[in-house]
């Protein structure tokens, strides 16, 4: 391994904000992964995995420890019941994956694609897609790698990552050996998995197995994408996994949810409030106080009885509006749930850590004097 000091971070988020690490590597093999964790436990020094860095801030004093920026590369496919004879497709490290599967003429009930973690998770969303593979259409055009969806169970558009994750391969920091979990084992609920809550920081993920449906149709469970895709389309005319995923990237960038260079809006971590989940009572004490019906939608297994209210909408009935800026922090021109960083045109070096916690606890606190509801952070905080 190249251990680096103080290397800056800011330009591994997609925020452009951040200090330096005082050590940097990155590993592109499980037993990089192991070197790293052994060089950390014999020196005392704390350890932070990085992946793609769209869902961090990272504090303007940076990292006083380790960064292992995890690089693992490679996809296989596996047919999964039925009588097609379909080979597993590999790719090494840095070569590109393979997207001429043909899962269309494949005879299986399902396939496998089991992904290592340093993967970007849009090419890997593209692939399947290509391949004629239903199930993660709807979160193409989510930044990051695919080490982190099974993390913050990443979801958008009708779709979790959970309802397709068959299997997670991870280091675990206290047992110092791999270990792989079912899905059912990986607490997934609302943006939230057992990595990011009791287990919070013990697990390094390195590979994540999803089993996706050859040929099958694609999701149109929520209404705004539905719409969309629908929009000038004959009756009765089924979409294409190629045209939803299409319809999702266009959605998203018109809400500067897409990562395009030089585009002003892309400098953030996308949304950052999660989405309350709240008992019908509260949705309507919401609507008392504001003399408007919320928006709401299903909470997702393990919620009985619960809906979710847009955080976008109850920032707004709290006063705020997109192109709101408190210094070189700002809220999206095009997305009120998005805090961008104002600066210059590489990002770099213009909005702190500080100014952009300002601006959320500015948007937190009336939020909750105005319906008594705490909005959560989205985004992982580093080095505070």
């Amino acid at each position: 391994m190249l251990i680096t000091e103080n290397r800056l971070l800011a330009p591994f988020t997609t925020f452009g904000i951040g200090g330096p690490a005082r050590w940097f590597v990155e590993a592109d093999s499980e037993g990089e992964i192991e070197e790293a964790v052994r060089w950390v436990r014999e020196r005392g020094v704390r350890l932070f995995v990085l992946g793609g860095g769209s869902n961090l801030l990272v504090s303007d004093a940076g990292f006083l420890g380790l960064v292992l920026r995890v690089g693992l590369r490679g996809v296989a496919v596996e047919a999964v019941g039925g009588a097609g004879d379909f080979p597993i497709q590999e790719h090494t490290a840095g070569a590109k994956a393979p997207v001429d599967s043909g899962c269309m003429e494949v005879r299986a009930k399902a396939l496998t694609y089991r992904v290592a973690s340093g993967e970007d998770w849009d090419q890997f969303v593209e692939r399947t897609v290509e391949d004629g593979c239903a199930g993660i259409e709807c979160l193409a055009g989510i930044p990051g790698t695919v080490g982190g969806t099974p993390v913050q169970n990443v979801g958008a558009y009708g779709r979790e990552v959970a309802s397709a994750i068959e299997r997670v391969r991870a280091f675990d920091l206290e047992q110092e050996k791999f270990v792989e979990f079912a899905a059912d084992e990986c607490g997934f609920s609302y943006r939230r998995s057992r990595f990011n809550t009791v287990d919070r920081g013990r697990f390094i993920v390195t590979r994540v197995d999803y089993r996706l449906r050859p040929g099958g149709a694609p999701t149109l469970a929520y209404a705004e994408l539905e719409r969309a895709v629908r929009e000038g389309r004959p009756d009765g005319e089924a979409p294409s996994l190629a045209e939803v995923a299409a319809v999702v990237r266009r959605i998203r960038q018109s809400k500067g949810m897409l990562l395009v260079e030089g585009d002003p809006d892309c400098r953030s971590a996308g949304s950052f409030f999660k989405n309350p989940v709240v008992s019908e009572d509260e949705v309507r004490r919401i609507a008392e106080c504001s003399g408007k019906e919320p928006p709401r939608f299903p909470a997702g297994a393990g919620n009985s009885g619960m809906v979710k209210v847009p955080a976008a909408w109850l920032i707004e009935q709290a006063g705020f509006r997109k192109g709101y800026a408190k210094g070189a922090a700002g809220i999206s021109s095009r997305h009120t749930l998005a805090l961008v960083n104002l600066g210059d045109h590489d990002g770099y070096g213009s909005a702190t850590s500080g100014e952009i916690l300002a601006l959320a606890a500015e948007i937190n606190n009336a939020v909750e004097a105005r319906f008594g509801i705490r909005l959560e952070m989205e985004p992982v905080m580093v080095g505070f």
